[in-house]
């Protein structure tokens, strides 16, 4: 193809077709694509980026999401979407950083695999507006698969890319995506319902509730909410683990200062107790390690401390309490 062999693209890679092809389309009009990948709690498969980047053939830069992607969480500008998923500053917020990677490499233009109409919130053309705009892209933002349907790009303009060999896909359907992955035969890429862990429900009650009664949070805060049962008691929250893998991650995660709850001789849950040590958490957090416990009898012996080196005999909780208090 008759294009300009010094053109260089950075393409943001989710790890979903979409992306994916967006950078094949790309490389296969000689242009020069490097890759760039966010991470975090909420999204995110680092090993599959690197099987993702082997199997394309293009480098693939993984970046980690900062305290400044924490502030837009707590009140993002465009607001949320089904759940605490704010999809438009997200994808605003990830754009500015590659395009500070843009500039660094000297690249050119920067594209990504977002789809005129795929997803209700952030891809119908006036966020597509949006967030050309406000990333400070304007006329640079190439979407290689909706192309046809969106005003030309500067890349394009200037024959950096050719318009006639991208896409018109739009809306929710993937036939067109699929098609391209088996005649490309691209077997590493994640599925469509794998994606960012704020537009599940569960997940979004957990993330309310940490930003609600926490004004220092960071990044790892984010990573316990994906482990364990929840429970929300004033100041206090206490997490019960729900298996095996549970407990050695709790165990990793929790803070040093923090009590750990079990009940020997037993199958049973670790139980972490944030917040306040009281009388009241110390004694709920070893009732519903208790409840969760296998033991059998009415009242349970439950060890606890900072080593476990303290012990209560104690009912095992409710369950309307358990109802009330879970997150």
């Amino acid at each position: 193809m008759p294009v300009n062999k010094k053109a260089k693209a950075v393409v943001l890679i989710s790890g979903g077709l979409d992306s994916i092809i967006s950078a094949i389309l790309l490389k296969k009009q000689n242009i020069q694509v490097y890759g760039i990948y966010f991470y975090s709690p909420f999204f995110g498969d680092r090993e599959l980026i690197k099987r993702v980047s082997k199997q394309i053939k293009i480098p693939i830069k993984q970046v980690e999401i900062d305290k400044e992607y924490l502030k837009l969480l707590k009140k993002p500008k465009h607001g949320f979407g089904k759940n605490i998923n704010p999809c438009i500053d997200c994808k605003i917020y990830m754009l500015k950083k590659a395009k500070q990677y843009m500039k660094q490499i000297n690249a050119h233009f920067i594209a990504t695999g977002e789809v005129l109409e795929q997803r209700p919130m952030s891809q119908h053309r006036k966020a597509l507006n949006i967030i050309e705009k406000e990333s400070g892209l304007k006329g640079i933002l190439l979407r290689p698969l909706s192309a046809q349907y969106l005003v030309k790009t500067k890349p394009e303009k200037e024959s950096l890319v050719e318009r006639i060999h991208l896409y018109n896909i739009r809306g929710r359907g993937r036939n067109v995506q699929l098609d391209l992955a088996n005649k490309l035969k691209l077997t590493e890429y994640k599925s469509p319902a794998g994606g960012c862990k704020l537009t599940d429900i569960n997940y979004a009650d957990k993330v309310r509730d940490l930003l609600k009664y926490n004004k220092k949070i960071e990044v790892k805060d984010f990573l316990i909410l994906k482990y364990g049962r929840h429970f929300r008691f004033g100041k206090n929250k206490i997490i019960v683990g729900r298996h095996e893998k549970d407990n050695k991650i709790l165990m990793r995660l929790k803070n040093k200062n923090e009590y750990i709850f079990e009940v020997p001789g037993h199958g049973s849950p670790l139980t972490i107790l944030q917040g306040p040590l009281t009388k009241d958490s110390i004694e709920l957090a070893a009732s519903l390690t208790a409840k969760y416990s296998d033991c059998q009898d009415n009242l349970v012996l439950v060890k606890y401390g900072k080593k476990l080196e303290k012990s209560i005999y104690i009912n095992k909780a409710s369950e309307d309490l358990i109802k009330k208090l879970k997150i």
